[in-house]
């Protein structure tokens, strides 16, 4: 097609921001999302690894996003979960189509195109596949491709030691805090209850770039996220008042603090706005896992060691799936309050 169908073209406010994704990503100068290497985090020498962990603490400060390297995830592995997501996407739609959720029903596990309740009522330049990935009893193998054969494996495995780097994140951020290190994952729902969630995103090649996006502009809901790339730009962060490209930064995975950690710490680690850019000349592909708390079982809400009077809570208690609900329908904080039914 030479023209993309009118449901995906943004509102015209929107559209003088959406620039070219590759000089973006190639232009000197202006903030840059921070890199951190996490080589030292765990290190014996207290100096290393007092440094490592003031890096991430700071760019989740600053920023709320930020690339991680030596992140202790082989390249192999990240290698083969990448493989394993392009191959089923390279696969015939009918294929694809064998796996399809069923918004209307309430199921969003599995292959589609369509988010029911994304802000703007327009529809996103991607196609995605939608998967709990971690813990292992809440997994559902049944709706998982076949088809590479190597993807339930490698995926698996990638869930795995993605869940051992949130507790070591989650640890440092807590002392960041000044409070003991496993006291964020306890409340995000700790090993049993906190959620790996994994979208793998696929956006085509878009005829004209300039008036559609891959994902519109959001903060994430989870505590926190993981995101992979085929090393094709498309993130932006509004950083300052500006949209800021992030650059490709090799074996890297990119990190997100999502609202939930946000409000733990009572807005001292950001949850940044971000948004996804098409092109014409490349598919872009990433994976993202999304670390969320039960929906029901926590109030979420500014932990009170990080409440004081000059500085009072600033986000008022809600379990997860009313903060969801408030995010989606733009409620009124009365609003929001309404106990949601299961089926939500």
């Amino acid at each position: 097609i030479e023209r993309i169908p009118k449901e995906y073209i943004r509102p015209e406010e929107e559209r003088p921001s959406i620039g070219d994704i590759f000089a973006e990503e190639k232009m000197g100068g202006g903030p840059k999302v921070p890199t951190v290497d996490l080589k030292g985090i765990n290190s014996e020498d207290l100096e290393v690894r007092e440094k490592c962990r003031e890096e991430l603490r700071k760019a989740a400060v600053d920023w709320g996003v930020m690339h991680l390297v030596n992140h202790g995830i082989p390249e192999e592995l990240i290698g083969r979960v990448k493989a394993a997501g392009e191959g089923f996407f390279g696969q015939p739609i009918e294929e694809k189509e064998k796996y399809a959720n069923d918004q209307a029903a309430g199921n969003v596990q599995g292959y589609g195109s369509k988010l029911a309740n994304n802000a703007s009522g327009q529809l996103e330049w991607e196609d995605y596949f939608f998967h709990c990935v971690f813990p292992e009893d809440k997994t559902d193998l049944s709706i998982w491709p076949k088809t590479p054969s190597d993807y339930i494996d490698a995926t698996r495995e990638y869930a795995k030691q993605l869940r051992a780097l949130t507790t070591t994140v989650l640890a440092v951020l807590s002392l960041g805090l000044g409070l003991e290190e496993g006291r964020l994952e306890k409340e995000v729902g700790g090993m049993e209850e906190l959620l790996l969630q994994m979208k793998i995103n696929y956006y085509p090649k878009c005829p004209q770039p300039e008036l559609a996006l891959g994902v519109e502009a959001h903060t994430d809901v989870s505590a926190l996220t993981f995101i992979l790339h085929n090393m094709v730009p498309g993130l932006q962060l509004f950083y300052e008042g500006k949209w800021v490209t992030a650059k490709c930064v090799p074996n890297s995975i990119i990190m997100h603090v999502g609202d939930t950690v946000e409000i733990l710490s009572n807005g001292k680690y950001k949850s940044i706005l971000h948004r996804g850019v098409v092109n014409r000349e490349k598919v872009r592909v990433s994976w993202a896992v999304f670390c969320e708390p039960p929906k029901e079982k926590i109030i979420l809400q500014p932990l009170p060691e990080t409440v004081s009077e000059a500085d009072p809570p600033r986000f008022p208690p809600r379990t997860f799936a009313q903060h969801i609900k408030h995010k989606l329908f733009r409620l009124t904080d009365q609003e929001g309050a309404d106990t949601p039914k299961p089926d939500e």
